[in-house]
């Protein structure tokens, strides 16, 4: 039998704003007894409060914990997955970059025949690569590759910051873009891609390259061909 003053000192613990499990560290008796007891107990519109400030602080730890756990595990796959890559050949650069141009580069359509290579990403790493494939495979110089900026006209004003961080990130001389597009916004888009680290796409378009166009569209035809039997 539960002595009366445990009981009473719970409900005056509960009454205090003290959680269940704030009051089971210092009563060890089941939660059950706790729901029995409480059932009578009236809470202040503070007290009640109080209890919910704790329970939301709670989960606040909780989902921080989480979240923590997440990103560790996170950087650990990322980490074990980016040492299996190593040098590629050049061989795998010719793969990725025929992929790459597969995914985002212009097409040449059979009513429009002669289109010039255009290869377009935000991703400055990307576009990096497909630099490389563009030097060491397709064996272009870089005085033959212009590079065009698109950015959403609400950037007009960083303009000067986004064609440094392009220039930086490529190595390239701020004269090399040569052209910037504007595209205006749609008051009715709900867009995220507003934040600051949004700065723009790049257009890569070497001259005199609707013949790489096609070697590309053979390189990739290939890949379907010799290794899914896709035609």
């Amino acid at each position: 039998m539960i002595d009366s003053t445990i009981k009473a000192r719970a409900i005056q613990l509960r009454k205090g704003g003290s959680s269940y499990s704030e009051i089971l560290k210092v009563i060890p008796v089941a939660k059950s007894t706790l729901t029995e007891w409480f059932v009578d107990v009236g809470l202040s519109k503070r007290q009640k409060q109080k209890l919910t400030e704790k329970k939301k602080a709670g989960q606040r730890l909780g989902a921080a914990a989480r979240r923590s756990k997440r990103i560790q595990v996170q950087s650990q796959i990322i980490s074990v997955a980016r040492k299996e890559i190593g040098v590629l050949s050049e061989r795998e650069l010719l793969l990725v970059g025929a992929c790459l141009y597969w995914a985002e580069g212009s097409k040449e359509k059979s009513y429009q025949p002669g289109s010039p290579l255009k290869f377009s990403n935000s991703d400055w790493r990307m576009v990096k690569i497909f630099q490389e494939f563009l030097r060491r495979i397709l064996k272009l110089k870089d005085e033959d590759v212009k590079y065009e900026l698109y950015l959403h006209d609400t950037k007009r004003s960083e303009l000067e910051k986004i064609v440094e961080f392009w220039s930086n990130r490529l190595e390239l001389p701020i004269g090399k873009l040569t052209r910037v597009y504007y595209k205006k916004g749609n008051p009715k888009t709900k867009r995220k891609n507003t934040e600051e680290d949004y700065v723009g796409v790049i257009r890569v378009c070497p001259k005199s390259s609707s013949h790489l166009v096609r070697k590309i569209a053979g390189w990739t035809e290939g890949i379907c061909e010799y290794h899914w039997g896709i035609v």
